[in-house]
């Protein structure tokens, strides 16, 4: 395997396409054409975390958070970002970050916490605008079902819990070719009718080349007729977020013990306690203060999240109780997530869950 094959897996499972504009995601260090010698997961990655893949025999990092986040001018080791940059390029290597793309998918950094915690019915908080698209298209009526059978395979026409989702409409096509055209059907210089199908799928956007390619591979015209919108219909499985459910109700102070157990946490800074039972729950991982106003209107009685200023905790009005755990706390399991996944993926290169502790934050 080369590094670009475990890079292939990781945008499978959390497309770059659904990170944060803000972001920097992706490989940030390194050639992705690289052999590969082992894989090392961290939330963060300091120095000591590439010595770590140095000790491992890992050449591909893959951390949570971008050590790149900002423009680097110079890389003289002044800064913990400039000397992480130059340890790995010094060992050759590679930095890939998932961030805001894991945060945004549906078996991300917020599913692990709602998995930590036993949630049931869980739904995505806040999701995703446009990121679905709809693809029409016009084919020989004869050609129809080998064509979206095609568009099928490559990701086409999936809708929720639902495949090989399309529309298809009975039509006459009119075309002419000049002079420069070589037309599979019909003669050049001469006006053609054909009875054809429309066929309408909808596609996530990630997918949008490789759905291309296959129409343009499958269709036998030479000019390929299409179109292609984007929908503001909701995406269920991409999003920032997410609400679930207790199997039972627990009192607030029950629940807030739960909570720091579950989670391994110390301390909890919390708005005031509102004497309802506790049953549905809002978390969003990291920094989380842009969500309060969605976990209100969701409902939930308490909202788990990180990075709350003192201004914020006044949102929350009596309306719902926000909880603070910490940003490292909220993200911790998020390394967990990638090394399972990569583990059941790949068999013959070792996948090494960082031992290091990256949490900045020390409590007294």
């Amino acid at each position: 395997m080369i590094i670009e094959d475990v890079i292939n897996l990781l945008e499978e499972f959390a497309p770059l396409a659904y990170a944060e504009d803000f972001d920097n995601v992706g490989l940030l260090v390194g050639n992705k054409k690289t052999q590969l010698t082992g894989v090392l997961v961290t939330l963060d990655t300091l120095e000591s975390v590439v010595d770590e893949a140095i000790e491992n025999n890992c050449n591909l990092i893959v951390s949570f958070h971008p050590i790149i986040f900002k423009g680097l001018k110079k890389i003289t080791g002044k800064t913990y970002v400039e000397r992480v940059v130059l340890k790995a390029i010094k060992h050759d290597i590679a930095i890939y970050a998932i961030h805001t793309a894991l945060d945004n998918a549906v078996q991300g950094v917020n599913d692990a916490i709602c998995n930590k915690l036993g949630l049931i019915n869980k739904e995505i908080l806040i999701p995703q605008a446009q990121t679905i698209k709809k693809l029409v298209t016009f084919v020989p009526k004869e050609e129809a079902e080998i064509l979206r059978t095609a568009l099928f395979k490559a990701g086409a026409g999936t809708i929720g819990n639902y495949s090989n989702c399309s529309f298809n409409t009975e039509g006459v096509g009119t075309y002419m070719g000049n002079e420069l055209s070589s037309p599979t059907k019909g003669i050049k210089g001469k006006t053609h009718r054909e009875e054809e199908t429309q066929i309408g799928v909808t596609y996530p956007k990630h997918l949008e080349q490789s759905i291309l390619k296959t129409l343009f591979k499958t269709h036998s015209y030479e000019e390929v007729a299409f179109e292609i919108t984007t929908l503001e219909n909701r995406n269920q499985h991409i999003g920032i977020g997410m609400v679930g459910e207790l199997k039972e109700p627990m009192e607030e102070y029950e629940f807030l013990n739960y909570l720091k157990t579950k989670m391994n946490v110390t301390h909890i800074r919390h708005t005031t306690l509102l004497g309802k039972p506790i049953k549905k729950i809002a978390v969003l991982g990291g920094s989380g203060s842009f969500a309060i106003e969605a976990a209100k209107a969701s409902d939930a009685q308490i909202f788990i999240t990180a990075d709350l200023k003192y201004h914020d905790f006044f949102t929350a009005e009596n309306n719902i109780i926000l909880a603070d755990i910490g940003h490292f706390e909220s993200e911790q399991f998020t390394k967990n997530i990638l090394v399972a996944f990569l583990i059941k993926k790949i068999t013959n290169f070792a996948v090494v869950l960082s031992k290091t502790q990256t949490n900045p934050v020390k409590y007294f």
